[in-house]
């Protein structure tokens, strides 16, 4: 027999796990609740929905015959257009659940939240106890500590059931992959947003104001009943959420094997295991944690390239981007990697992280200001946001690993600090301005509390500080809107100044500058999805260098700026689509660079090793980009794939790259050769991978 849930007012609580409504917060309106104040809102909607739904829900026959007793769990959410979603239902039968979508579905559009006057999205739960009538006899009968006491083991033993993905909208970074961050680049990039888009990682929270991540998630959500299903294709492997503490665990791969056509061993591979931990205590603290176990073995190229990386002591290499690498077995290497961070939010206009990680600075592919070509390091960051400004101050400790500077077997530690102001001087320009410093542990002197300060100017201080105590670099960016669906982007690094010399056409050996211009156009060829990325980069000899020779702009024997270091010119072409579940990428680079020949008859440095101390030049004047051992390189790489769980990133993919390398001269580090390399794999996409040197 059915019948009608009148009681349900009396046994039904409704939580919100958003923030509380405070004065520029307001919850969504259903058309009574037009006239009340807003402290009352929420009480309102609560009472609206209430009465809905008593008035439409009918308790199937079976679970009335069956005499059960429970408790129903509806997830759901009220979306930026003001309808109701139905996101989880937690239930015995499955009758039910579908009575829950059936009076859902039936509920009309309604005003959406608000935030800040902008319109967004509200998640909430649904709690019914059955049968009802006993139950609210039940609950009226107990006291108020009993009461207290049955609610918070409710509250704990419900949150692993009604995870609402948090992190969505937490003070975490989004894990920043060039693919990744090109799903949602063009909401980010309209005209008229006061949005920063250069500093990355970026914050959920603050991506979640353009663009909604929780909706786009769901979207793609993929029906499964089982516990392996859901998983596997649409959640985290362990979710824990209470009132005031959340946190995710899975565990994570990149497990790879592929051919090289240049090699002399059979295989590449990449095995790689780990563990992801992500979390929030309260609404203002956050962490995050990653461990990786790694072992491979890659294309030719690369492993030559890691091994000319190799660390003083034992080890053989250093894997780009990643750290020293042990020997494993024969012709492959075992490295770990760890990082993580901590990030707290006091107020609005501050974010605090520190940890250990990467950062990087710009709108293009890749970065003449700060990169993420190199390993992590620990850093200090802090952003602050207000008006049209938003003003990032990274600290960093860097390691110089080479065995000249080794003292004891320990390697020597050297810090860098980093200031970039991002002002939206229109609803179409962005400027940023970028100075940074490099220094070390010069007369003991160690993180020098000089540089503490967000508000100089480097250079001035560098001079203070005496001749030799750092190296200073100063920097632009800018970035237009052309449309809605193009821009264009730019940036400029100036690491040694003198006007005579710029102006004297003489091509001087000080003139130490390099530039980018890029555009970007979205839904390129009207065709939803589809990226389509231009970039030009240019970088003079000797820039980045220095003739102290551990103030370079490097770490762990990588630049800290662009892959490919200075003393060359490079054109990059990208096209990136998805659609649901799929995506596809291809890219060409190609450009010149000029290596050193280090040979008996000629040692001189021509500039593009950023190792090398820049008094080693065979000239002052007639410098060029590309002089020395000139050397054309071509890259092209084609990778799709299949995004097997979208809220832990993890893909099945097909990747192909050609690299055609051909220096005027061979020589022992610099030899041509060409590379057709084919890999599958299954990854949890969390960082970027550049093979293309």
């Amino acid at each position: 027999m059915k019948y009608s849930i009148f009681v349900v007012l009396s046994i039904m609580h409704l939580c919100g796990y958003s923030q509380d409504f405070l004065d520029y917060e307001k919850p969504p309106v259903f058309p009574n609740c037009d006239t009340e104040i807003v402290s009352d809102l929420k009480n309102c909607f609560l009472n609206e929905l209430s009465q809905f739904i008593s008035t439409n829900f009918v308790v199937p026959n079976n679970v009335d015959e069956n005499n059960y007793k429970g408790e129903v769990v509806v997830l759901f959410e009220v979306n930026a257009q003001g309808r109701f979603v139905v996101i989880y239902i937690d239930a015995f039968y499955d009758e039910l659940k579908e009575e829950v979508k059936r009076v859902f579905a039936l509920l009309p559009s309604i005003k959406p939240a608000t935030y800040n006057g902008i319109t967004t999205f509200k998640q909430y739960s649904y709690h019914i106890q059955i049968p009802l009538i006993n139950s609210t006899n039940q609950l009226i009968q107990k006291t108020q500590q009993e009461s207290s006491n049955l609610y918070e083991f409710e509250s704990i033993n419900t949150a692993t059931l009604t995870y609402q993905n948090k992190e969505f909208s937490s003070q975490l970074n989004i894990p920043f992959t060039h693919q990744g961050y090109a799903k949602f680049d063009r909401h980010l990039n309209m005209i008229g947003l006061n949005s920063h888009t250069a500093a990355k990682p970026y914050i959920y929270q603050d991506v979640a104001r353009y663009y909604d991540l929780k909706q786009v998630n769901l979207q793609t959500y993929k029906e499964g009943t089982s516990w392996w299903s859901k998983k596997l294709f649409n959640e985290h492997l362990v979710q824990v959420q209470g009132d005031d503490y959340w946190f995710t665990f899975d565990p994570i791969f990149d497990l790879q094997a592929g051919k090289d056509n240049a090699a002399d061993f059979s295989t590449t591979f990449n095995n790689t295991r780990g563990v992801y931990i992500q979390g929030g205590l309260g609404k203002q603290f956050s962490f995050s944690t990653s461990f990786y176990e790694s072992q491979g073995r890659f294309a030719h190229y690369i492993n030559n390239y890691a091994e000319s990386l190799r660390a003083f002591g034992p080890d053989p290499a250093i894997i780009p981007g990643r750290g020293i690498g042990k020997r494993f077995k024969k012709d492959a290497y075992d490295y770990p990697v760890a990082e993580a961070y901590l990030s707290y939010t006091p107020n609005k206009f501050i974010n605090i992280q520190f940890g250990h990680g990467k950062n990087f600075i710009g709108d293009g592919y890749r970065s003449l200001l700060q990169s993420d070509v190199s390993s992590p390091s620990t850093f200090l960051k802090l952003n602050t946001k207000f008006w049209k400004i938003k003003y990032t101050n990274t600290w960093m400790w860097l390691r110089d690993v080479r065995p000249e500077v080794v003292q004891d077997k320990a390697f020597l530690t050297k810090y860098m600090a980093n200031h970039y102001l991002s002002w939206n001087v229109s609803k179409r320009f962005n400027l940023g301005l970028f100075e940074s410093v490099m220094w070390t542990n010069s007369n003991d002197r160690g993180f020098d509390i000089n540089y503490l300060n967000p508000l100089i100017f480097f250079r001035a201080l560098e001079f203070e500080t005496g001749q030799g105590a750092g190296n200073a670099l100063v920097g632009l960016s800018g970035k237009y809107k052309l449309s809605n669906n193009a821009n264009i982007y730019s940036q400029f690094i100036l690491d040694e100044f003198s006007l005579n010399d710029i102006t004297g056409g003489k091509k001087s050996w000080k003139n130490k500058y390099g530039y980018q211009i890029g555009l970007k156009y979205f839904n390129a060829f009207k065709i939803d999805n589809l990226l389509f990325q231009m970039e030009y980069n240019r970088v003079r000899p000797y820039t980045y260098s220095h003739n102290t020779i551990v103030l370079n702009y490097a770490h762990d024997n990588q630049s800290m700026a662009h892959l490919w270091g200075s003393n060359f010119s490079e054109t990059i072409l990208i096209g990136r689509y998805h659609y649901n579940r799929w995506f596809a990428d291809a890219k060409i680079v190609f450009g010149k660079k000029g290596f050193d020949f280090n040979d008996d008859v000629d040692d001189f440095s021509y500039g593009g090793d950023i190792y090398r101390n820049y008094n080693e030049r065979p000239f002052d004047s007639g410098v060029t980009v590309g002089q020395g051992n000139t050397t054309n390189i071509f890259h092209f790489e084609l990778q799709s794939g299949y995004v097997l769980n979208p809220t832990t990133n993890l893909k099945l993919f097909a990747y192909v790259s050609y690299r055609d390398f051909n220096p005027d001269a061979d020589t022992a580090a610099s030899f041509k050769n060409s590379t057709l390399w084919f890999s599958l794999g299954l990854r949890t996409d969390l960082f970027n991978w550049y093979f293309d040197f």
